[in-house]
């Protein structure tokens, strides 16, 4: 009978800078100002729908787009649909023409990106983001036009600064598309912020309707999103922008909450609070979140254990409006392909809306009964 071994330890992490409790409630402030310099008070309780004439969109979201590019500093903003994978496609199809190179990070690429890129025909270029001076050859062969960005980390080792990767580019003359999924209106600054030629996110994930992404960004680049985007069909609509709107303005202050549980469970879980956990480290794999490395290979069983104790089973959009237990699962694709080794070992735990009590008392009831299969454990008696 073989013995699996565990890994030795995980890698290690450099997770993203985030917004403290007392800057969300000031981000949230500012959303607002830019909500009352673009909306008449009744045009926030009115939505309208189809191609407007010589606006080509509703005149609700194009009042939710100039609240976006307000809000985010930029030039201008375009709604589409499709939500984050949507805006990445659309992103750069407007940038980056058939057969075109593109600059990517060397590491496993998001699922849904790369068959975005494969769709489109671009030619991908890898170079180390983690090595400056590697990023730097790259930029300065002037093979690239484009350089793609994902904010939030694809490998767990990740260490580079989204910043200091986007100003290399723009000192080279390369224009940037960055994916702030899972970062946006949660780190300080946006690649938008940060100097990108866009930035591309999933609306669903910040509490959003189904389907709405955003692209904030250069005018010419927004310009030419809208010009693909000319079908009625394809519009986003006036009520789906109101929709968005209204769930942004809780959304950074709900993030901050989330940040600070997962630093006190991870505390507390590194204090040996809960029997079975071997490691914990916090990270950008997607969202933030929690890996967790057990002392035994439990990791494939542990989230169907744990969803009997009231986790969430499986993500719906990772933060979206559905998501409010705690989130036991699997580390994403993209991190098991760059390390295999740990999907017997380890899974990752995002909070959610909980705090850090229930979340802790849901992982230490779910070890215990997969470590003691014979015993029956009540599903839902929780600690007082």
């Amino acid at each position: 009978m073989s013995v699996q071994l565990s890994p030795a330890q995980l890698p290690p992490t450099f997770p993203l800078p985030t917004v403290s409790l007392e800057d969300a409630v000031r981000l949230q402030y500012r959303l607002l100002e830019c909500v009352a310099a673009h909306f008449e008070g009744p045009q926030l309780f009115e939505a309208d729908a189809g191609v407007v004439p010589g606006l080509g969109r509703p005149r609700t979201t194009a009042r939710v787009e100039a609240v976006l590019a307000d809000h985010f500093g930029a030039e201008d903003a375009a709604l589409v649909q499709g939500a984050g994978t949507g805006a990445i496609r659309a992103a750069l199809q407007a940038a980056v023409s058939p057969g075109a190179p593109l600059l990517i990070h060397r590491a496993p690429v998001y699922k849904s990106t790369a068959t975005t890129l494969r769709g489109l025909g671009v030619r991908t270029t890898e170079a180390d983001f983690n090595d400056p001076t590697a990023l730097r050859q790259a930029l300065e062969s002037g093979a690239f036009g484009w350089a793609y960005v994902q904010h939030s980390r694809q490998r767990l080792a990740d260490s580079y600064e989204p910043g200091e990767i986007l100003a290399l580019c723009r000192a080279a003359g390369v224009r940037t598309v960055v994916d702030d999924n899972y970062a946006v209106m949660r780190v300080p600054a946006s690649g938008a912020e940060l100097g990108a030629d866009a930035s591309c996110f999933s609306l669903f994930k910040l509490h959003g309707p189904e389907g709405v992404g955003a692209i904030v960004g250069a005018r010419d680049l927004v310009a030419r999103v809208r010009a693909d985007n000319y079908s009625g069909g394809g519009q986003v609509q006036g009520h789906q922008a109101l929709d968005a709107l209204r769930a942004l303005t809780h959304v950074p202050v709900m993030w901050a909450l989330q940040s600070q549980v997962g630093e006190e469970v991870a505390a507390r879980l590194s204090a040996g609070e809960v029997p079975g956990v071997a490691e914990v480290r916090i990270a950008n794999a997607q969202d933030r979140c929690l890996l967790v490395r057990l002392d035994r290979p439990a990791a494939r069983e542990l989230p169907a254990v744990a969803a009997r104790h009231g986790a969430a089973p499986y993500p719906v959009g990772s933060n979206s409006r559905y998501e409010i237990a705690p989130l036991v699962y699997r580390l994403s694709a993209s991190s098991l392909e760059d390390a295999p080794e740990l999907a017997d070992w380890t899974v990752r735990i995002n909070p959610m809306r909980a705090g850090a009590d229930l979340v802790i008392e849901i992982l230490r009831r779910s070890l215990r009964e997969l470590n003691e299969p014979h015993e029956l454990h009540e599903p839902h008696e929780l600690k007082g």
